[in-house]
C-alpha cells in the first residue's frame, strides 16, 4: 500500500504549525514537520520536537474519543448513555430547540465556543441566522480585548500574538532594537516569537518584561519589571510620563497623526515614577530606566499576553499599551506594532467577521444581548460602533467579537430575568474548567432544559449533557483560517477520514450547524455540502479552488506586509481620522477615554477585612507545555512528563506554613478550595503564589460527585466571576487578582 502525505495543519496550540501527515489507507502513520510551511523555520522547539505533535497518535486514536453520537439515558451527570445516528441527535436537538423558541424567543439558546478548535465563524453564523445573540467564550478575555481596543484606537488591530513574531531584515539582522513583552510566557505559549526573539537578543536588541514571576522570558530581558499583580497600568502610564516630561516622544510623528496628546499628557503626570512605585512595587528609577531604554532604542515592538488581557483594568493597560508605541512612532512600522489590515478594495480570501453574518440578527434580537448595555465594547453596540468607522478604509470588516456576556448570563440562567435562557450549546469548551466561578457554572448548567456538548474527549461539562458530539480533529478536516487579525493564511487538508462507517463518525462544526440549521430552516445559508466545498468558494478570489490551491501556491497566501499604510490611506479609520491617544470611541460608549489605573477589588489594599484570613496574592493562568488549557490530561505519554498541577510559593513563604517542597497544599479563597503540589520558587514575591489552570483527572470517574475530578485542582473553584469585579469596558473577569490562604494538607 502506497504511503499518502497531506499537508494539513496542527490546531493543539494557536502556533498552528504545518505538518506532513503520513497515511496508509486512512491509517496514520507518522507525522512530519513541513519545511514548506514559510514559519517552519522560526519555532522553537521546532514542530519535530513538540511535545503534542509527538503525542498525536495517541491523541488521535486515543480509545476515549467521542466516536459515534451520545444521548443521556439517566439523570444529568449519572455518566448513562446511548449510541444513537447522527440523523436521530440532530432531529431530536432541531425540535426541541423550536419547542423552546417557541415558548421563550430565541435569545433562549446561548452558545460557547472554544479557543480555535474549529472554524470560529460557524457557530455564530447559526446563532444569528437563529435569532440569538447570546454567544458566550473565553475570546472576552483572550484576543478580544487587544483587538477591540486597538481597533477602537487605531482603526484595525496589530499583529496579534499568535502568529507574531521579530522581524528580521535581509542581512539576517534583527529590525527592531528593543522588545517590551507584558505578561507572556513566550517559551511555553509562543514559540515563534520566542524563538526570535532569542535570536534578536543575541544580536544586540534590548528586551523589556513586565511580569509578577520570574520565567525564560523574564531571564531574556535586560530589564525585569517584577510588579506587584494588576498594577501594569500604572506601570506603563509611568513609562508614557517619563517619555513625555523627558521630550523623549517622537513630535513629528504626535502633531501630524495623533489625536488628544495634550490630555494624555495631563493624565501622564497623575503617574510619576515614585507614584507608581507605591502601587506596582517597582522602584522609580528602575521604571525611568526602562522608559528611557524603550524610547531610545527605535523601532521597538511591543507585545502582550494572558497576563494583561486578564486583568479587572486590562483594556485600560492594553490602551496604554498601544499609546507607549504611538507616542514613539512604532505603530504600523517595520519594526515596530504592525497593522495587519488590507486598504479597502483589496481582494481577501477570508472575511471571517463578514461570514457570521452579523446583518441577519435583527436590531431587536441584538440589543437583548446579555450584557451589551453594560459591557459595551465586546458587545454588539460597540462594535458596530467600531465598524461604523473603520468600513470605508479597510477590506472587509476587523475580526472584533461581539459576545454576551458570560458572567452575567450564567446569572440569567438561574434566575431567568431579563429573560429565560434555557439552552446551550457547546463547541470545543470546557466552561467547568476553564470558566470562572465554576460552582456557579455547575448550577446554570444543571439547571438547563436542553445542553449539547460537541468535543473530543467527555469533559466534565460534557458529563452534564443531554447530548454528547464527536467532532473532527484538526487532522480530520482542512483549514484554510486566518487567525490573529491577519489575512495571511497557511493552508492543510485533511489527512485522515473523519468518517470510518463502524469505527468513528466525527463531524466538523460545520456539518454539525448545517446540519442542525438546515432542520431550522436556514438551508439558505449553509448552500455548501461540505467545509472543503465551503474553502473552494472562500478561495475564489484567488482564481483557485482549495485543491488547486494547495497545487499551485503550496497552501500559502501570505500577502506582503505594507508598512506606514495611514500616510497612503490619509490617516486612521477613527472618529477624528488619526491615531487617537484620547479614545472618541471610549468616550462615545460612556467610558473614559484615557487609561486610568484602578486598585483591583480584592486586593490587600481594597479589602484589608480579608487579610487577616487570605494574606497572599493569588495569580493564575500562566502557560506550561505540555498542555494547552485543559486539553491532553487523558494522553499518558504527557502525563507521565507532568502528572500533577504545580503552585509556586515563595521558599520563605513555605517555611513559615511549614510547607517543603513537594507537599500537597491547599489553596482557599472565600469562593473554596483546591489542592496543588508546591514548587518552591524564589521567581516570585512572599506575598504571591501562582497557581496551575486547567486542571482536571479524566482517569476518575464520570458521575457525580465525581465529574472526572474536576473540584480536586480547579483553579476556577477559587476565581470571581462577580460582575461588579469585571473590566467595565469589556466584562472581562479577574484571574490575576485574588486573596488566599495557602496550608500544608495533612498526610497520615
Amino acid at each position: 500500500m502506497a504511503t499518502k502525505v497531506t499537508k494539513t495543519v496542527c490546531r493543539w496550540c494557536h502556533a498552528d504549525c504545518r505538518v506532513q501527515v503520513h497515511s496508509e489507507n486512512g491509517r496514520l502513520v507518522k507525522i512530519e514537520e513541513d519545511p514548506t510551511d514559510p514559519r517552519f523555520d522560526k519555532i522553537s522547539p521546532r514542530t519535530k520536537g513538540c511535545p503534542r505533535m509527538l503525542a498525536a497518535r495517541e491523541n488521535i486514536e486515543h480509545p476515549d474519543r467521542i466516536r459515534f453520537p451520545l444521548k443521556r439515558t439517566g439523570e444529568r451527570g449519572e455518566d448513562r448513555w446511548e449510541q444513537i445516528s447522527w440523523d436521530q441527535a440532530l432531529d431530536e436537538i432541531a425540535d426541541r430547540l423550536t419547542a423552546l423558541k417557541n415558548t421563550y424567543g430565541p435569545e433562549c439558546l446561548m452558545a460557547t465556543q472554544g479557543t480555535a478548535r474549529h472554524t470560529m465563524w460557524t457557530g455564530p453564523r447559526f446563532m444569528n441566522l437563529f435569532g440569538s445573540p447570546n454567544t458566550a467564550s473565553q475570546g472576552t478575555i483572550c484576543y478580544g480585548p487587544a483587538t477591540s481596543t486597538a481597533t477602537a484606537i487605531l482603526g484595525w488591530p496589530v499583529q496579534y500574538r499568535a502568529d507574531d513574531q521579530v522581524p528580521f531584515d535581509s542581512s539576517g539582522k534583527p529590525i527592531p532594537r528593543c522588545l517590551l513583552f507584558l505578561g507572556m510566557t513566550l517559551s511555553e505559549s509562543h514559540p515563534r516569537l520566542w524563538k526570535t526573539a532569542r535570536d534578536a537578543k543575541r544580536m544586540g536588541t534590548k528586551v523589556i518584561v513586565m511580569d509578577p514571576r520570574r520565567t525564560r522570558t523574564t531571564d531574556l530581558a535586560d530589564i525585569w519589571l517584577q510588579h506587584r499583580p494588576g498594577t501594569d497600568t500604572a506601570l506603563l502610564m509611568a513609562m508614557i510620563q517619563t517619555i513625555i516630561e523627558e521630550g523623549l516622544y517622537d513630535k513629528a510623528f504626535v502633531d501630524r497623526w495623533c489625536y488628544g496628546f495634550d490630555q494624555l499628557a495631563e493624565r501622564a503626570n497623575e503617574y510619576r515614577p515614585e507614584k507608581a512605585e507605591a502601587i506596582t512595587w517597582v522602584p522609580a528609577d528602575r521604571i525611568r530606566e526602562a522608559a528611557v531604554m524603550y524610547a531610545t532604542h527605535g523601532p521597538a515592538k511591543t507585545q502582550h499576553g494572558m497576563g494583561t488581557e486578564q486583568l479587572e483594568n486590562c483594556i485600560e493597560a492594553i490602551q496604554a499599551r498601544i499609546i507607549l508605541a504611538a507616542i514613539m512612532g512604532n505603530i504600523d512600522v517595520e519594526g515596530g506594532d504592525f497593522i495587519t489590515g488590507l486598504p479597502a478594495g483589496t481582494s481577501v480570501p477570508m472575511d471571517l467577521a463578514g461570514l457570521e453574518l452579523p446583518e441577519k440578527l435583527p436590531p431587536a434580537q441584538k440589543a437583548k444581548q446579555i450584557g451589551d448595555g453594560r459591557f459595551k465594547l465586546l458587545s454588539h453596540s460597540g462594535r458596530e460602533m467600531i465598524w461604523a468607522y473603520n468600513k470605508d478604509m479597510w477590506a472587509g470588516n476587523a475580526n472584533l467579537r461581539a459576545y454576551a456576556h458570560f458572567p452575567l448570563i450564567l446569572r440569567t440562567v438561574l434566575t431567568g430575568k431579563p429573560y429565560p435562557v434555557r439552552a446551550c450549546l457547546t463547541m470545543f469548551s470546557n466552561p467547568l474548567l476553564t470558566q470562572a466561578n465554576a460552582k456557579l457554572v455547575y448550577k446554570a448548567l444543571k439547571s438547563l432544559d436542553l445542553y449539547v456538548v460537541k468535543d473530543l474527549f467527555m469533559t466534565p461539562s460534557a458529563q452534564l449533557a443531554d447530548y454528547v458530539l464527536p467532532s473532527a480533529a484538526w487532522i480530520e478536516r482542512p483549514n484554510v483560517e486566518p487567525f490573529g487579525g491577519a489575512f495571511r493564511i497557511v493552508a492543510g487538508e485533511a489527512a485522515l477520514p473523519a468518517i470510518v462507517p463502524g469505527e468513528h463518525e466525527y463531524y466538523t462544526d460545520y456539518d454539525f450547524y448545517r446540519g442542525l440549521g438546515i432542520r431550522l430552516g436556514q438551508e439558505t445559508y449553509w448552500a455548501w455540502k461540505s467545509l472543503e466545498e465551503f474553502y473552494d468558494s472562500a478561495l475564489k478570489p484567488t482564481g483557485m479552488d482549495l485543491r488547486a490551491f494547495m497545487d499551485k501556491e503550496d497552501g500559502v497566501y501570505w500577502p506582503e506586509e505594507v508598512y506606514r499604510k495611514y500616510e497612503t490611506m490619509g490617516g486612521f479609520a477613527t472618529p477624528s481620522g488619526k491615531l487617537e491617544l484620547y479614545s472618541n470611541i471610549f468616550e462615545q460608549l460612556g467610558y473614559d477615554p484615557l487609561p486610568r489605573y484602578e486598585e483591583p477589588k480584592e486586593s490587600p489594599l481594597s479589602r484589608p477585612d480579608l487579610t487577616a484570613q487570605y494574606p497572599m496574592m493569588l495569580i493564575t493562568g500562566g502557560r506550561f507545555r505540555p498542555f494547552f488549557h485543559s486539553e491532553h490530561r487523558q494522553i499518558a505519554s504527557l502525563r507521565r512528563k507532568y502528572p500533577h498541577p504545580i503552585v509556586q510559593i515563595h521558599p520563605e513563604t513555605a517555611q513559615k506554613a511549614g510547607i517543603e517542597d513537594g507537599d500537597w497544599v491547599w489553596i482557599e479563597t472565600v469562593r473554596g478550595r483546591i489542592r496543588q503540589k508546591c514548587l518552591c520558587f524564589d521567581g516570585i514575591h512572599p506575598q504571591v503564589v501562582h497557581c496551575e489552570h486547567g486542571w482536571w483527572f479524566p482517569e476518575l470517574p464520570g458521575e457525580e460527585p465525581w465529574l472526572r475530578g474536576m473540584w480536586e485542582s480547579n483553579i476556577n473553584v477559587l476565581t470571581d466571576d462577580d460582575p461588579e469585579r469585571c473590566n467595565p469596558r469589556s466584562g472581562g473577569w479577574p484571574l490575576k487578582t485574588a486573596l488566599c490562604n495557602v496550608y500544608k494538607c495533612e498526610v497520615y
